[in-house]
């Protein structure tokens, strides 16, 4: 399994039931993982935007004595110095580095292809597909629908916010749909929280794409598949979730018996047209 600080996290909280304060302060910390085990309690509250009693009660919840224990066992459980570490790599390294080690947690997840399995099985079942992304996840719906739609016969790309966005997931709701996938990335739009729980009371399943099991769409997620995004630089990178999403690509088309047909229909019609240069 991968050593990344950011995986020994997760693993630190799955099978907790945290609170959303909780799971905020969760988020925050897989967020910044190589730093946590140095923050005080006090630094760890403003990064997460909660109260320093908060981060107390957080650290109960996981089974220690108080703050100070948990931040005792990060320190003692994080890895001895090593090239990996970054010593010597120059910032943008640094920034390739953490995606490789990020790619190596997605990889270490999919060694139980059940969930993404699952998600393939509702998404190909969804007549017609929304596929929601705002903002910085705008790109990783949208490149999701591009490719869905030559084997999905009905993908609706749902990619801007404002007051039409309950409008396009009630109409897609009305002619069918049963779920909705969403790529949640940072900084998550209140909008996106809004709208999934707005989608789970239309009777819609959630499927999200997230940076983090504990990222705010959880609580309105019916089946979240965190995949990490790089914070080195000064916007995130999102190679991980971009994967994750070709990933749930294949498992659509597993489960569309037509899909190949459907693919090569679609080829043929380009070579027809001169659709590529290639």
């Amino acid at each position: 399994m991968s050593d990344s600080p950011a995986a020994r996290l997760q693993q630190l909280f799955e099978g907790h039931r945290l609170t959303p304060t909780q799971r905020r302060i969760a988020h925050s910390m897989v967020r910044r993982a190589a730093d946590v085990p140095f923050l005080s309690s006090v630094e760890l509250a403003e990064l997460a935007g909660v109260s320093q009693p908060s981060v107390t009660r957080f650290a109960v919840a996981l089974g220690f004595d108080g703050y100070p224990a948990l931040r005792r066992h990060l320190r003692e459980v994080a890895p001895a110095e090593s090239e990996e570490t970054g010593d010597g790599l120059n910032e943008y390294q640094q920034a390739v580095q953490a995606e490789i080690e990020n790619l190596r947690h997605l990889s270490d997840l999919l060694a139980d292809p059940s969930p993404v399995e699952r998600a393939g099985r509702l998404l190909a079942a969804s007549r017609p597909l929304p596929a929601l992304g705002l903002r910085a996840a705008s790109s990783q719906a949208r490149g999701f629908a591009y490719f869905a739609g030559k084997v999905h016969p009905d993908v609706r790309l749902l990619d801007e916010g404002g007051s039409m966005l309950a409008d396009r997931i009630d109409s897609a709701r009305r002619a069918g749909a049963s779920v909705l996938l969403c790529f949640a990335l940072p900084r998550h739009p209140k909008e996106v929280v809004e709208a999934l729980a707005y989608a789970q009371s239309a009777g819609l399943t959630v499927v999200t794409v997230a940076d983090s099991a504990f990222a705010p769409v959880a609580a309105h997620s019916d089946l979240l598949i965190p995949a990490a995004v790089g914070t080195g630089l000064a916007y995130d990178t999102a190679c991980a979730p971009m994967l994750l999403g070709r990933v749930l690509l294949e498992a659509l088309c597993d489960d569309l018996p037509d899909a190949q047909a459907r693919l090569e229909e679609f080829d043929g019609r380009a070579a027809a047209r001169g659709l590529f240069v290639e």
